[in-house]
This record gives C-alpha cells, structure tokens and sequence, in this order.
C-alpha cells in the first residue's frame, strides 16, 4: 500500500512539472471567443511605443510550450515578418500574460512567441490595408503557423473577427525612434484634452482614475505594474466605502490641462486599463 501511495504521489508531481514546463493547458485551445454581444472598439487609440524596461517575466529563453523550445530575440529592432494573426479574447481575458500583466480583450495588446516583452509593432491586414499599433505583453500563438495572436480590439479593429485569421505584416517599431504622429490617437479618444504633472499653482489637483477594484490586493498589483510605466505620476489607491462592500479605485496624477493628456491615455491603456477618466 505504502508503495502506491509513493508511487501516485510521483505521478502527481511529475504532472505537475509538465505542466508548469509546457503551459500545455493555455495554450492548447483551439478556440477563443469575444463579447457576447458586438463590442465598439473605434475609440481605442493604437498603443503609444516608448522606451520601457525589460519585463522580469516572460523572457526566459528558451522556454518550452507543448514540447517544442522557442528563443527570445535580444532585441525587436529590424523584426519584419508575413504570416497568420489570429487573436484571442474572453478565455483569457482578466488572466495574467506571460509578463504579468493582466489581460484586456478591449486594449490594444497582442501575443508573440519570440518578441521581447514588452515590444511595439505595426500589424497590418494585407487584405484591406488596415493598420494598428499593439504592445506585445503576452506568449503566443502555439499552433496552426501564426505568426501573432491579437487582442479582440486589434482584431476588431483590422475586421478580422469575422474569419478569425487574416494575412497581415508585422513591423517591429523601435521607440528610441518612433516618430509617428499623435494625431490618430488624439481623434480616437472620446474627448481630447490635455494634462501634464501639476508642477505648482493653486487650481485643486485632479487624477485620471485608472479602475476601482473590490478587492485591496488587485487594486495593490494595478499599482505595481504601472509604477514603471509612468515614472513622474503618483499612484494612490482611494478607498470608496459602500453599503455592502468598499470599492478601491486607482488614480494617477495629479495632473493639470496644460500639456498632451492623450499619451498618457494611451500608456494606461495599453497597459490593460480601458478608458481612464478624470476625477477631483
């Protein structure tokens, strides 16, 4: 009997080492889906490239996924490629990619076998010339020959959700040098206005509200993860008591209308956060 027992018990742990070696679970759907009803994404604004950090997670290499070993480039500078772009949606939304972030279907955000994370690159559907600008945060696609796997935005955004797949070109952008213009992302936010760290003066501060949490410990990760996103901003986290429950909302700022609210906008955005607001 005590042979058995050790024996299972064996079986157990190495189950669980292949599992935890292969991410066989996340990675074996074969397929996702999106909202139940048609979202509208066209006031997402494309992700905003700048100079980040290598994130601590995700970047092993190799690592291995359902047998097979990938490597991650030392650097996403010159990375052109043609392929498949699928994308993924509610199965994973609200889970951690494989940097740690959290996973928002409705940002512009996109997964890549061999990108660094975070890395930014244009996607563009060769079959109707509609472009987008994602942050690549997560791993992926493991099958079928794709080349990215797409958030449901992006996706919907390229109007690929209807087929699933499309042909695209994926153009890795360096953020030392990018040069595009703000202009699109300015015209997609519903209400383009200005803000820029309070540096003095006597107007009350206010703060872009970035979500409001119903529990204290994800309210604590949101400010962990955007700390080295956006260096010169406060984060807080602000207690709302209710009658049944206290909500905790996450605030960065403060800021003040005098200076381009849009990229910041756009770098909470990126990060997962859809549609922060302004608040007193």
């Amino acid at each position: 009997m005590k042979k058995v027992i050790l024996n299972l018990l064996a079986l157990t742990i190495v189950a669980f080492l292949t599992g935890c070696s292969s991410s066989g679970g996340r990675y074996a759907v074969e397929q996702d889906y999106g909202p139940s009803r048609k979202v509208d994404v066209s006031n997402v604004p494309d992700a905003v490239p700048r100079v980040e950090p290598i994130s601590r997670g995700g970047n092993k290499s190799p690592y291995t996924v359902l047998g097979k070993s990938y490597y991650v480039m030392s650097s996403s500078v010159g990375y052109k490629a043609r392929g498949v772009a699928s994308w993924y949606g509610k199965k994973f939304h609200g889970h951690k990619t494989s940097n740690g972030e959290t996973y928002n279907m409705y940002a512009m955000s996109a997964a890549h076998k061999s990108l660094p994370l975070p890395s930014y690159v244009q996607v563009t559907n060769l079959s109707n010339g509609r472009k987008v600008i994602v942050r690549v945060n997560d791993r992926g696609p493991f099958h079928g020959g794709r080349v990215i796997d797409l958030s449901y935005a992006a996706a919907s955004k390229l109007d690929m959700l209807g087929s699933g797949t499309a042909k695209v070109e994926v153009e890795a952008i360096d953020p030392a040098s990018w040069s595009g213009s703000s202009k699109a992302v300015v015209r997609a936010l519903p209400a383009p206005v200005s803000a820029a760290p309070v540096s003095g003066g006597s107007a009350a501060p206010r703060y872009l509200q970035v979500g409001a949490f119903s529990l204290e410990s994800t309210a604590s990760e949101a400010v962990n993860q955007l700390k080295t996103m956006l260096p010169g901003y406060q984060l807080r986290i602000v207690p709302l008591p209710l009658k049944d429950r206290t909500l905790y909302r996450v605030q960065v700022g403060p800021v003040q209308l005098n200076a381009n609210l849009a990229e910041l906008v756009s770098r909470i955005e990126a990060a997962g956060y859809l549609r922060p607001h302004l608040v007193d």
